[in-house]
């Protein structure tokens, strides 16, 4: 199939790829943002925190950059990104091959969740993550957290700002002597014992069932779900320095140590908010256009390269 050259090709159409998209529409760069339609937050009614639009459905975010950022030219192209050769050519599930000098990941993460029966149903809904997102939402309300993650515990002492009624639900993960002062120090009850499942009644989680039956009323229940960098191997083809947990590994201003790449939002840091991670990509964006900028005038120069 043809073969379209743009200056930078962003793969990942959410909020942290449009939002790049927008920054190098308006520096006059030709940009094509490729979506999957897949975005991390997508089970989530509404998203908090990010100024002037707190509470929007994030698909309404999305339709909104979208059409702000083709004002200005950018083309969003739907499809999968597949491999991306060295030099760059993007190549997509359909055969189509984009061209690009530039390229800028924001494919984000992939929560993986516990085996726990009504976890997938519930993500999103009342099987939360982020407090500083969905805290208030769920204020003074029977809450837990599942201790299926190295840092549960600060992630309960955390949640208890939220509410006065928080569980540890220590899930194979019981707290050390220094953990349950911490935990009492904030009033948190520890529940041991694996979790079998999530009650749901008329759509609405109502409590967590232990694996022998046991049953404690709870309105949401927090986790710290462990992320993977999406899709899988897409840093590697690039020879992205990744770290241990296989996300981007960048400077202060989104490159990473392939020439060229660049890398923004939550598949640098899983815990970077919507807007942080809008804000990410937009710093990415700006140094992508001034390194753009310094290989056009080494390229219309003797100027050497620094």
């Amino acid at each position: 199939m043809a073969q379209h050259s743009y200056d930078v090709v962003i793969v990942g159409g959410g909020a942290a790829g449009l939002s790049a998209a927008l920054v190098l529409g308006r520096a006059r760069r030709t940009v094509a943002v490729v979506d999957a339609g897949a975005p991390r937050n997508a089970p989530a009614a509404h998203m908090q925190g990010f100024l002037s639009r707190d509470g929007i459905p994030p698909a309404d975010l999305l339709a909104l950059g979208r059409a702000e950022v083709t004002g200005y030219g950018v083309e969003i192209v739907d499809g999968v990104v597949t491999r991306i050769e060295p030099g760059f050519v993007v190549h997509l599930a359909t055969g189509r091959r984009l061209e690009a000098r530039s390229i800028l990941v924001t494919t984000g993460v992939r929560d993986e969740l516990p085996d726990i029966s009504g976890a997938r149903e519930r993500w999103g809904r009342d099987l939360l993550h982020c407090p500083y997102c969905h805290g208030w939402e769920v204020r003074d309300q029977a809450l837990g957290v599942l201790g299926t993650h190295s840092g549960a515990v600060a992630h309960a002492l955390l949640v208890r700002q939220w509410s006065d009624d928080v569980v540890y639900f220590a899930h194979g993960r019981e707290p050390s002597a220094s953990e349950r002062a911490q935990l009492a120090a904030r009033g948190i009850r520890i529940v041991a014992g694996e979790v079998a499942g999530l009650v749901v009644e008329q759509d609405r989680l109502v409590a967590v069932e232990l694996a022998g039956g046991v049953i404690v009323p709870r309105s949401a229940v927090f986790i710290r779900p462990r992320n993977v960098a999406h899709p899988d191997g897409l840093l590697g083809g690039l020879g992205v320095d990744v770290d241990r947990d296989g996300l981007a590994v960048v400077d202060r201003d989104g490159r990473t140590s392939t020439p060229g790449v660049s890398a923004a939002g939550n598949v640098v840091d899983p815990r970077a908010s919507v807007i942080a991670a809008a804000g990410a990509a937009a710093t990415a964006a700006m140094a992508i256009n001034a390194d753009l900028v310094a290989a056009d005038v080494r390229r219309s120069s003797s100027v050497p390269a620094a």
